[in-house]
C-alpha cells in the first residue's frame, strides 16, 4: 500500500488488555506528518487509550507503535515527551502566573524561559503578554487552554495530541481554539492527533479521521469518510450526531 504522506506514527497489530478486559484489538493505522488526524468514536471505544499510547504514558500489551520509523522503545521517556506533547480536556495549570505554568516544561528540565520566549509563545496563541505575571487561576476557560497548548510548545513537539479540547468551552472560545490548532498546524507543521465528540469539527478540522469502535480501528481515510462511508456502523454513529 503506498502513502500520500511520510508517516510520523504507525501502529501495527496494537493490543491493550486490562485484566480481561481488551481495550484495544488487533489497531492497525497511520498518523500522517504534518496533517491534523481526528479521532471518532462513542464512549469506550479506545480513543484516548490510543492518544496516551502515542507519547508512552501506557504501552501495549502486543503489537508495535513506531513514531518516525522508530520503534517507541528505543525512546527515553523524557525524550519521547518532548517530541510527543499532549494537551487535555480540562486544561491543568499548576498554581502560580501564566509565566510559572508556561516556565514548568524548562523548569523539569534544569533550564529558564526567557521572558521573550514566553511573551512570543503568548503571541502565537492568540493571548495579550500581559497576561503573562496574571494568577492562572484568574484565567477563563478559553485562556487556560490556550495557555496549556502554548505550555505544551515550549518543548517544540513535532507531534501534538489533543484530548476533547473543546468539548467544556462556549462555542466562540471553541471557535478560538479551533483556529489556533489550525494556525500552529500551518506554522510549525506539527502533526496532530485530535479525539473530539464533534463530528462537524472532525470534518472541518481534520485532514484524515479514524473511527473507533469497541476497542477497533473501523475505517480511516481523510475526514470525508464521515459523510461518505458505506460502513453501516459508521453511517448508524454519524446520524446519531453529537453524542
Amino acid at each position: 500500500m503506498t502513502h500520500p504522506f511520510e508517516i510520523a506514527i504507525r501502529f501495527e497489530n496494537v493490543c491493550y488488555k486490562k485484566g480481561d478486559l481488551h481495550i484495544l484489538n488487533q489497531v492497525s493505522g497511520v498518523f500522517y506528518k504534518g496533517k491534523i488526524t481526528t479521532i471518532v468514536g462513542p464512549s469506550g471505544a479506545g480513543k484516548s487509550t490510543v492518544l496516551k499510547m502515542c507519547n508512552g504514558l501506557l504501552s501495549p500489551t502486543s503489537g508495535e507503535i513506531y513514531i518516525d520509523g522508530k520503534n517507541i522503545n528505543e525512546y527515553l521517556p523524557t525524550t519521547l515527551r518532548k517530541h510527543v506533547g499532549i494537551a487535555l480536556q480540562n486544561a491543568p495549570l499548576i498554581r502560580g502566573t501564566v509565566y510559572d505554568n508556561l516556565s514548568l516544561p524548562m523548569t523539569l528540565q534544569n533550564k529558564t524561559l526567557l521572558e521573550d520566549e514566553a511573551v512570543s509563545i503568548l503571541e502565537d496563541v492568540g493571548l495579550n503578554p500581559k497576561l503573562l505575571y496574571r494568577d492562572s487561576h484568574d484565567l477563563s476557560g478559553g485562556q487556560k487552554q490556550k495557555v496549556s497548548i502554548a505550555r505544551t510548545l515550549i518543548n517544540k513537539p513535532k507531534i501534538l495530541l489533543l484530548d476533547e479540547i473543546t468539548s467544556s468551552l462556549d462555542p466562540t472560545s471553541t471557535h478560538e481554539i479551533e483556529q489556533l490548532i489550525l494556525k500552529i498546524n500551518e506554522k510549525y507543521n506539527v502533526t496532530m492527533i485530535w479525539i473530539t465528540h464533534n463530528l462537524e469539527q472532525a470534518i472541518q478540522i481534520g485532514n484524515y479521521t479514524w473511527v473507533m469502535m469497541s476497542g477497533k480501528l473501523i475505517e480511516s481515510g481523510e475526514s470525508s469518510l464521515l459523510h461518505d462511508s458505506s460502513n453501516i456502523k459508521i453511517q448508524q454513529f454519524v446520524d446519531g450526531g453529537r453524542y
